[in-house]
């Protein structure tokens, strides 16, 4: 729902006290077993991320071994467990591209992408070390950007 606060003056003419309208929005309830598993594989993914980058930064053996953990982790969090979350707050799985410009749904999707050609890259001769590197970097500036920065972006006029 979205607000707009103007007055009107004696002589007809309306003013609006701010230039935005104040926006509502309403979330349905999540069952804390999906909410919890959601944040745990996500702050899990986070922390893997900045462990297997360590690993690829300094050469290390397991760099590929811990980019497949750091992969499961996000899928698990981040395309299993997180649009159910956005299904029973908002009834809806994906808002994201290409069907919405839902931020948090974006930065999954970039996310993904980047892990996916880390791990396509991590099985070469050489180990892909700097896509692996990337790609942690890639989920460092994903949460750099704040959670639902906009809100969720689901268009409710076209969701039945």
């Amino acid at each position: 729902m979205a607000y707009q606060i103007t007055l009107t003056s004696a002589d007809g003419t309306e003013h609006a006290l701010i230039d935005e309208p104040v926006v509502i929005r309403f979330t349905g309830p999540v069952p804390k077993f999906v909410l919890y598993l959601h944040v745990i594989f996500m702050f899990g993914w986070l922390l893997l991320s900045t462990r297997t980058g360590l690993d690829a930064l300094v050469r290390g053996v397991r760099a590929y071994r811990y980019t497949l953990w750091t992969f499961g982790f996000l899928i698990v969090g981040g395309l299993i467990f997180g649009p159910l979350v956005q299904k029973y707050a908002f009834g809806n799985f994906w808002s994201g591209w290409p069907f919405g410009g839902d931020m948090t749904d974006n930065k999954t999707a970039v996310a993904v992408i980047a892990w996916i050609l880390a791990l396509w890259r991590g099985r070469s001769q050489k180990g892909g070390r700097g896509w692996i590197l990337s790609a942690a970097v890639v989920t460092l500036l994903v949460y750099l950007i704040p959670h639902s920065i906009y809100g969720s972006e689901l268009d409710y006029t076209k969701v039945n």
